[in-house]
């Protein structure tokens, strides 16, 4: 499997049906707007304070990918005939055999199972690369985001230090 073509159909909670699939270079457009639905809430809680924006070498790093040592997927839906972009996720590998991982979803797609997908799919990519496991730092109050890793079925190890909970997650099994 090549993780620059990964495509899967997924349904949602509330029956919908989503594309969970690699992040292209042309959803530059879709990802701006996706992260102008955004709350400042969910940003604070993404990338751990306030933001309005990014600059140019912060678009390349989160568009350029190389889908070896980073990893990106979209959910896509389609809303009034045209398709949106509503989450993401992604694996950035640093020591051999680890990726970080980290998700985002819009605010009015929330608790319709995206990032639990996303997370399922990033496993599955992870996993043929030969990883071993996956590190996550989620703010302590982000209770939603650490019920995905519990639910996620590996082998989950905490540890929480001054609001932050940094998880690791055992692809071994």
């Amino acid at each position: 499997m090549n993780a620059a073509d990964y495509s899967a159909i997924e349904t949602l909670r509330d029956g919908q049906r989503v594309e969970i699939r690699a992040q292209r270079p042309v959803d530059r457009d879709a990802i701006a707007a996706a992260f102008r639905r955004l709350s400042p809430e969910t940003i604070y809680r993404r990338f751990f304070g306030p933001r309005t924006g990014f600059t140019e070498k912060e678009i390349a790093f989160y568009l350029d990918l190389d889908f070896v040592s980073q990893v990106a997927l979209v959910a896509e839906l389609e809303e009034a005939g045209r398709k949106v972009i509503v989450g993401a996720g992604r694996c950035i590998v640093s020591p051999p055999g680890c990726a970080e991982v980290a998700f985002t979803v819009d605010d009015s797609h929330q608790g319709l199972g995206i990032a639990t997908h996303l997370m399922r799919h990033l496993v599955t990519i992870a996993r043929e690369a030969g990883l071993k496991e996956l590190v996550a730092e989620v703010l302590a109050e982000n209770a939603p985001m650490l019920k995905v890793f519990e639910r996620s079925g590996l082998a989950m190890a905490v540890k929480r230090e001054a609001g932050v909970v940094h998880v690791t997650l055992d692809l071994s099994r």
